[in-house]
């Protein structure tokens, strides 16, 4: 963990004092909750009922210590880039020659969404993959997000996080790199695609939003080019940017304003990302409630809501964003993605695109199996055409 960069890296560990905890459930036990309609699902937003139990469980049934002690297992350090603390993982494969690799989460995640996917990744001989599929993992908590906020100024935009993560990799030494995202992570992936291309070897997206879709409405004839499946996820999106957007526009907005009733009520924090992962998550891979708890949590003790929010702020009020990315690009396009390939062409070197029928915005959490093994094929055609094969898939 030694560089010539004048970045200092500490190693960091996550405890909680007791106090903290002690407060969290006293307010869980004073909890009001809202009065709402009888049989009408999530229409309306998080169900009471929803809400009911899963405040019952966390007060209960979840074990913040073992969540703890969880995590430190794994090898965690801060930074300070630009004037502001980076949290990170940084977990080295046993394969020495393994290849450098950052994975970029987006709101409301975590860190913590790439858990199920460190082991496959960094030692792939003991999970099925080929030793040459290995990889160096970074995993940096963004600015403003978790242990890595709050944020204490305003410009934190997709591209100057960008900007601090290419830091980090330099500060650890890494010449050559590739990079995941989802999300958030997607345009941060980008915009290092764009302004580090001289390091970064491939970029790998999921929940791929900007770049892939039209801008504005389309026409009879260019509508009639997209295939079934394009014209499901043309509508789908068009279903998700009117009747799923309240919660955008109002971090896109007056991030501050929402940000004093989530930094106030754990149960408001809960019923505020929670309800994006049920909505967000596909019904074949539900996602385990101790994992939305634990998200719940880093939210709630690093008092972020409000820092982890202005990203939305931040990036639509710079109007600052990629433009051509010209290293490689992998796509995976999981059963409620929306990204369609002829759009995302204009932007993005495409070499590599997989659609799969199960998986939603979290992949890494509720298929991991589909994310790892697609983020082996598509780095390892990516070494293939450094060598000289230039295949597209």
């Amino acid at each position: 963990m030694t560089s010539e960069s004048a970045i200092a890296i500490k190693p960091f560990r996550i405890e909680v004092p007791q106090g903290e905890l002690d407060g969290l459930r006293q307010r869980l036990a004073r909890t009001r909750f809202a009065p709402d309609i009888p049989g009408v699902g999530w229409a309306y937003g998080t169900p009471t009922a929803w809400l009911r139990e899963m405040v019952a469980y966390w007060q209960d049934g979840f074990d913040w210590q073992t969540w703890e002690e969880k995590l430190n297992a794994y090898p965690q350090y801060t930074t300070v880039i630009d004037g502001q603390r980076l949290h990170f993982l940084h977990i080295l494969s046993p394969e020495s020659h393994a290849t450098p690799l950052v994975l970029l989460h987006g709101w409301p995640g975590s860190f913590v969404e790439f858990l199920r996917v460190v082991e496959p990744l960094t030692n792939p001989a003991a999970h099925g993959g080929r030793a040459g599929d290995a990889f160096h993992l970074v995993i940096p908590s963004l600015p403003g997000f978790t242990f890595s906020g709050p944020t204490s100024e305003p410009g934190w935009d997709a591209g100057r996080m960008a900007r601090a993560i290419a830091a980090l990799m330099a500060a650890l030494d890494y010449d050559r790199y590739g990079v995941q995202g989802g999300d958030w992570g997607g345009l941060i992936a980008a915009y290092l695609g764009q302004f580090d291309a001289d390091h970064v070897t491939g970029i790998h997206i999921n929940s791929a939003v900007f770049g892939f879709h039209p801008q504005g409405e389309i026409s009879g004839d260019e509508r009639a080019l997209l295939t079934e499946a394009e014209q499901k996820r043309l509508e789908h999106r068009k279903h998700i940017d009117t009747d799923g957007n309240g919660y955008f526009q109002l971090q896109a907005t007056r991030p501050q304003t929402v940000a004093a009733a989530l930094s106030d009520s754990p149960v408001g924090q809960l019923a505020w990302i929670g309800e994006k992962f049920e909505s967000w998550s596909h019904e074949d891979s539900p996602i385990d409630r101790d994992i939305v708890l634990l998200q719940v949590m880093l939210y709630w003790l690093t008092n972020t809501s409000a820092s982890s929010a202005r990203i939305y702020y931040e990036s639509t009020h710079s109007r600052l964003y990629p433009s051509l990315v010209e290293v490689p690009v992998g796509v995976a396009v999981f059963a409620r993605d929306t990204a369609i390939r002829r759009y995302g062409e204009q932007m993005y070197d495409i070499v590599h695109w997989s659609e799969f029928d199960r998986g939603g915005h979290f992949p890494a959490l509720e298929v991991p199996d589909l994310l790892v093994d697609d983020v082996r094929v598509f780095f390892a055609r990516v070494r293939n055409t450094e060598a000289g094969d230039h295949e597209v898939t």
